[in-house]
């Protein structure tokens, strides 16, 4: 284990160790949430120890809450006691077993494993001059000092680590899909045809995609342009759902498409973050201490299991403009 992220409470009394701060959604199955808090108990004054793992929705500016009025709300949530030890055994593995050797005799260690229907990590990306953190789901690591544990707890005895729930898609072989559609218009016997195909199913961050394009024009009429983009899909589910879509990619091209006549080409588009960085409200994978991140990743579920927080989701859209037709 190269690297140990820590987080030491106010009053010096415990610290939380975890090994890793990314945590993989394999669709069915999520990794395990491990680490382990270090306690002193001289400090403890006779309050317990506590950790909780919770997903969030944040959906407005932190600095808002100062006033009384929360602007998170918990999407899911689980606490448990970790000192003075209840008895139950915490599965080991090679993480959980590192900490512990660093931590010594002190440490005291948990695990949480997630439901496979939670969101992801995702922010929705602020506009340049906004500040404050970014509405969005996020998960926390939070080990606190307490008679009981939903009390209300003092910063000071509390010390907190933000994780990521990432997900990773299986590498499939499926082709990609394929759409058609024809359209007539007025004072026309015969329509125009567009059929739009995509190599595969699955592109990965930073992967071209190959839009192939046939265009079979029956009509007396003239395609004048042909404009393939890449758009995103945010669907915010929280006390209702709204669908947000923005554009994070596209390419026009004016090669005309004469009466009676047929065009195949293929467009190539790189949907990146870099180049979408000025757009308020594009949603984003999580980031941790403002570092490099992606375009969120579609949101991935097994079944039909309702999914709060943000759910994402990419379409290719190819329009025709056609002389006088629209």
């Amino acid at each position: 284990m190269s690297k140990v992220f820590k987080k030491t409470s106010g009053n010096g009394h415990i610290s939380l160790y975890l090994g890793k701060r990314d945590f993989t959604d394999h669709v069915d199955s999520v990794e395990v949430v491990d680490g382990v808090v270090k306690v002193d108990p001289a400090g403890l004054e006779g309050r317990k120890v506590y950790v909780y793992l919770a997903c969030a929705f944040r959906y407005g500016s932190e600095e808002l809450d100062v006033i009384g009025l929360s602007f998170r709300r918990d999407i899911w949530i689980k606490r448990i006691q970790v000192y003075p030890p209840t008895g139950e055994s915490v599965p080991s593995t090679p993480m959980l077993e590192s900490l512990k050797k660093k931590v010594g005799e002190q440490g005291c260690p948990f695990s949480f494993q997630m439901p496979t229907n939670l969101p992801c990590s995702v922010a929705l990306q602020p506009a340049p001059n906004d500040s404050g953190k970014a509405c969005g789901v996020d998960f926390e690591v939070k080990a606190y000092l307490a008679n009981a544990p939903a009390e209300e707890i003092e910063k000071k005895d509390t010390c907190r680590l933000m994780i990521r729930k990432i997900q990773f898609a299986p590498v499939n072989n499926k082709p990609g899909p394929k759409a058609e559609i024809s359209k007539q218009f007025m004072m026309t016997d015969k329509p125009v045809h567009l059929e739009a195909s995509l190599e595969k199913e699955l592109y990965y961050h930073g992967d071209p995609i190959a839009v192939k394009v046939k265009i079979n024009n029956e009509t007396t009429k003239v395609v004048k342009t042909i404009k393939v983009s890449v758009e995103q899909l945010t669907n915010v589910v929280l006390y209702s759902s709204d669908t947000y879509t923005k554009a994070v990619c596209s390419e026009e091209s004016s090669e005309s498409v004469n009466a009676n006549s047929k065009l195949e080409k293929t467009f190539v588009l790189t949907p990146l973050l870099a180049s979408n960085t000025e757009k308020r409200g594009i949603s984003v994978d999580g980031r941790l201490k403002d570092g490099d991140t992606n375009l969120a990743s579609t949101t991935l579920s097994e079944g039909d299991k309702e999914m709060q927080g943000i759910v994402v989701a990419y379409k290719v859209k190819v329009n025709l403009v056609v002389s006088g037709g629209g």
